[in-house]
């Protein structure tokens, strides 16, 4: 983790003046768990939480509000105000201050869409398949969410038949009994020059 810290630190500026590392990966697959442990490897910058910006409604309509509210202000080095989404009272809360601190790290199921790509110094995807991440998704919220959880799986698999991540990715990251591996993505072992192969999935470097 340490090196992948510092290799992270010691990128070019992506968005004004941040660093903007994206973590994507399927619902489930340890998003949050590692985006928490590399933040803490990397002196505790902030972390955007993509929860925040979706909605019930708007699951993954939420390009808008992360370009508005989020992007642009950190492209002129200025603190951004977002709203975070209260997932139990189904509205959006007072905003939240993000600062444009030198690394931002923007985790979340979408991290590494088309729209967002421009402006990340890095993406990395949780190194997982979908089916598995989503059971680990479903035992971890319960019975309760089964309904929510039913419709997230078709939105899911509609996002990334139509913006798929993985391909784009930097690095890939597989969880293991204990820590992570972190493996070279798609992106980096094809080199800049090369096509990219649309798909949600491509077969897994293991």
């Amino acid at each position: 983790m340490r090196q992948l810290a510092t290799r992270l630190r010691r990128l070019p500026p992506s968005c004004g003046p941040v660093r903007l590392i994206g973590v994507d990966g399927h619902a489930g697959s340890g998003k949050s768990t590692f985006a928490g442990r590399l933040a803490g490897a990397l002196g505790d910058p902030p972390v955007l939480h993509l929860d925040d910006l979706a909605s019930h409604d708007e699951l993954f309509a939420w390009t808008g509000r992360l370009l508005t509210q989020v992007i642009e202000p950190l492209r002129h080095g200025t603190t951004a105000h977002y709203a975070p989404y209260d997932w139990r009272s189904r509205r959006f809360g007072p905003p939240r201050p993000l600062p444009p601190a030198p690394v931002i790290l923007i985790e979340g199921v979408g991290a590494g869409r088309r729209a967002l790509r421009p402006h990340l110094a890095h993406l990395l995807w949780m190194e997982m398949p979908r089916e598995e991440a989503w059971a680990r998704g479903r035992a971890r919220d319960g019975e309760e969410q089964r309904e929510f959880w039913d419709g997230w799986v078709r939105a899911e698999l509609l996002h990334f038949a139509e913006d798929p991540t993985r391909p784009y990715a930097d690095t890939l990251v597989r969880q293991l009994p204990e820590g992570y591996e972190v493996l070279p993505g798609p992106m980096e072992t094809r080199g800049p020059h090369h096509g990219v192969t649309h798909g949600e999935e491509p077969p897994a470097m293991w």
